[in-house]
């Protein structure tokens, strides 16, 4: 089969497709929709029909694109009309999380799986109501228990959620801290006590330690925003 005629049969099978489809399904699905034909397409096939339709959907004629997110192929509309969308979507557009459940998020995103015991000796402070949110939003998922740890505590990883919302395909295309980190890097002013007449300033303050006392309360939880991408 040609290229130009398993094109149509892609695109048809990622526009109606509620999951991201990998090159593997697409190549299985449309083997079996043409399973009376000898010669059967091969994930070559599919990877370079993928390849065109990207480039097709990539000019400027289209509202939307053909992406790797969540571990597969979809079609995603394009920044420029997220807002236009919004308004179809209402609340279920965007994801409110407060600063201390992106900590959270952002610490099992590098660290998965992680149970909330290594999260919040990382953080500091109790996350029992990060965890609890970012659950209750589906961009976290559990994905096990941790058999070598004393009473062998549940595990927290990211779902495919995470993925579409923040446009990745795997958490292998998150940035590197390394490179988070490059930017922010600044030489350290160095402070000695008797610059200043008023030593209290050197004195040590009490830590909050739980997500609460950092400002997390219930009705707190809508600093931040994630937008979907589709």
């Amino acid at each position: 089969m040609e290229i130009s005629q398993i094109i149509p049969h892609i695109e048809a099978l990622i526009f109606a497709s509620d999951k991201a489809l990998n090159a593997n399904d697409i190549t299985e699905l449309i083997n079996n929709a043409f399973a009376f034909l000898e010669e059967r397409i091969t994930p070559d096939q599919v990877d370079s029909a993928l390849n065109g339709i990207q480039e097709k959907y990539a000019t400027e004629f289209y509202p939307f694109e053909l992406k790797q997110s969540g571990g597969g192929w979809q079609f995603l509309t394009k920044p420029d009309f997220h807002k236009t969308i919004a308004q179809l979507n209402g609340d279920k557009f965007l994801k409110r999380l407060s600063n201390a459940a992106l900590e959270s998020l952002a610490i099992i995103a590098y660290k998965q799986p992680i149970t909330k015991g290594e999260v919040e000796a990382i953080r500091g402070v109790n996350s029992d109501y990060s965890i609890q949110k970012l659950l209750e939003k589906e961009l976290i998922v559990i994905s096990g228990r941790n058999e070598t740890l004393p009473g062998k505590p549940l595990v927290y990883s990211t779902s495919k959620n995470f993925m579409d919302y923040f446009g990745i395909n795997s958490t292998d295309d998150l940035p590197k801290i390394k490179e988070v980190l490059a930017e922010q890097i600044v030489e350290a002013t160095v402070i000695k006590p008797e610059d200043f007449t008023d030593n209290s300033v050197f004195e040590q303050t009490e830590t909050p330690n739980t997500d609460e006392e950092n400002g997390e309360a219930e009705n707190g939880d809508d600093n931040y925003e994630i937008g979907a991408q589709d």
